[in-house]
């Protein structure tokens, strides 16, 4: 199922055709796509190039490693998420290991890393629908994360599956149309509050 997004003004195909679905297919995600989308991440920009973020990853074929992180899910987010072939907790490094000083910008370096992540899945024909609703101190806990860590966001990764085993209420969400902001009110011009000039859409 494709979504494109209606946009404004024209954007590349990769961030037209990005969406996070709900409805997530069993078939497994091959190990080296998989690869694929953490070396995206690898390669994203971030402060001092000191890279903070961290991913642990679980597959279906790891039921004991996987099902201890659907268990941080929240129930409304497990019983979509838990269908999808993967889920990965992302995890953001606090401090600068060039110094020890605390990283003001890791959490938006994370962002980036899973941005790229996120482009990569759809080259990839694949899916990623990531998550705040999960319990930050069971996902600590389940990954075993060091104190250095804190979880940032959780990830289910997989092919859409069919919209139509998903619970009613969470089959009308998905067929929602896609919505976002005009450009014209988040871009400023010079200033907080003055009006950028824009091309005609």
């Amino acid at each position: 199922m494709n979504r494109p997004a209606d946009t404004q003004f024209p954007i590349h195909s990769l961030q037209r055709d990005r969406w996070s679905p709900l409805a997530f297919s069993d078939r497994p995600v091959a190990e080296h796509d998989l690869a694929s989308l953490l070396e995206a991440a690898r390669w994203a920009a971030s402060c001092y190039n000191e890279q903070p973020w961290a991913f642990v990853v679980a597959t279906r074929d790891q039921p004991a490693d996987f099902e201890r992180l659907a268990e941080c899910l929240i129930d409304a987010n497990r019983v979509w998420a838990g269908r999808a072939p993967v889920l990965i907790l992302s995890a953001v490094r606090l401090h600068f290991e060039r110094n020890g000083q605390m990283n003001a910008h890791a959490w938006y370096d994370v962002g980036q890393a899973v941005a790229s992540l996120a482009l990569q899945a759809t080259a990839l024909g694949l899916h990623i629908h990531q998550m705040a609703g999960f319990d930050p101190d069971k996902a600590r806990a389940a990954a075993r994360l060091p104190d250095t860590h804190a979880p940032a966001t959780m990830m289910a990764v997989g092919y859409y599956g069919d919209r139509n085993d998903l619970p009613a209420e969470l089959r009308e969400r998905e067929q929602a149309p896609r919505q976002r902001r005009a450009v014209r009110e988040f871009a400023c011009a010079g200033r907080w509050g003055q009006a950028l000039t824009l091309p005609q859409s």
